[in-house]
């Protein structure tokens, strides 16, 4: 096995209590870096005394690609490989061999495995793969927020997965991200044509409750040329729906949620969306409909697109009190035990399922 020198480079601001933690994950790379853009707290010196090379500077307008493309000129030129990260990850043990036993001389960037957020159980709840380990040159940050790496290089990019190295992340649920919806307004004006930005701005308008401003937007990014993947169109349409719901149209809801069925009939999102607006307008066979519908569907792709309420126990949630309320009791119940199942300490769930056990004693004795 070859050895290479790697790496690791961050920005932090205010993060000391995730300091002991990330370095201790971090401490197999050669060396870390962190840009610090201006911490108020302990986490300068917390990091100074865990031997992390830091630099301060303040990022005026603030910009995420700005941060990471000056953390990222710490590192040093002969560095064979960078390993971006935030403070808020967790790398499992024994990630650097793993590195390097797939890396090669021709290797530019990798991609391996991440899990964005947990259950109250600690299961990955979303899981997808990111790329941020890269060689050291030909390689910038760009976009104001959602910052993506862009290689600058002549060469045919050469991506290697390394499906074991997996990154956990655990944020600060207390973090404002009030700075993300002028840094997308800002990043779309910067390149209208980009559709993921498009999407994200979307999106942050959905998240803002800016319901006509996220209808408009989202349909922009579907009208996009370069607005190709499905699997993001089929959000885009999910989030219409969202918006047209919070509207009170519910047919133009429909209408989307339908779109998005079609554009991704192998995703179980969009079927689980609508299973929850019928549910919402109490539409009882119809949410039994699209909630076996979605069972159908049994590979969980690997992509941030997708919703923890497909894979918990939402489904079968829906399903036991759609049975519940068409009188079907024995299925209502074993949905009910199915949802429990997966969710043993839901207080709503317990309640539900008493309410039913009584009732299938009543019409099943």
């Amino acid at each position: 096995m070859k050895k290479y020198k790697i790496c690791v480079y961050a920005i932090s601001k205010n993060e000391e209590q995730f300091v002991e933690r990330w370095v201790k994950s971090m401490n197999e790379a050669d060396s870390i870096y962190v840009l610090d853009t201006g911490s108020t707290d302990n986490t300068i010196t917390k990091l100074k005394e865990y031997g992390v090379i830091v630099k301060k500077a303040e990022i005026n307008p603030w910009r995420f690609d700005v941060a990471r493309n000056k953390s990222l000129d710490m590192v040093p030129k002969d560095a064979d490989i960078c390993v971006c990260t935030d403070l808020d990850e967790v790398f499992e043990s024994g990630w650097r061999e793993k590195l390097e036993n797939a890396w090669d001389d021709n290797t530019t960037r990798a991609r391996y495995n991440y899990n964005w957020s947990f259950d109250e159980y600690n299961k990955p709840a979303v899981n997808f793969y990111i790329e941020k380990i890269h060689e050291r040159n030909n390689y910038k940050w760009t976009h104001p927020v959602h910052e993506i790496l862009t290689y600058t290089g002549n060469q045919n990019k050469n991506f290697i997965t390394i499906s074991d190295i997996t990154l956990n992340h655990y944020p600060d649920k207390t973090k404002s991200r009030s700075s993300y919806l002028p840094l997308l307004e800002l990043s779309v004006k910067e390149d209208p044509e980009d559709d993921r930005n498009m999407h994200y701005l979307g999106r942050e308008y959905m998240y803002y409750g800016k319901w006509n401003e996220c209808i408009d937007t989202l349909i922009k990014h579907l009208n996009l040329k370069t607005a190709t993947w499905k699997d993001e169109r089929s959000a885009s349409m999910r989030f219409i729906a969202r918006s047209y719901q919070q509207l009170n149209r519910f047919e133009e809801a429909k209408m989307w949620l339908d779109k998005a069925i079609n554009e991704t009939p192998y995703l179980r999102d969009p079927y689980v969306e609508r299973a929850m607006l019928e549910y919402k307008l109490e539409n009882w066979s119809e949410v039994t409909k699209y909630c076996n519908e979605a069972l159908k569907i049994g590979e969980h792709q690997k992509s941030y697109i997708n919703e923890t309420f497909s894979w918990d126990h939402t489904i079968f949630d829906l399903l036991s009190i759609s049975n519940f309320y068409q009188n079907n009791f024995r299925e209502a119940l074993f949905f009910s035990n199915k949802a429990l199942e997966m969710a043993p300490n839901n207080e709503r769930l317990i309640e539900n399922n008493k309410i039913i056990e009584q009732e299938s004693k009543k019409y099943l004795d």
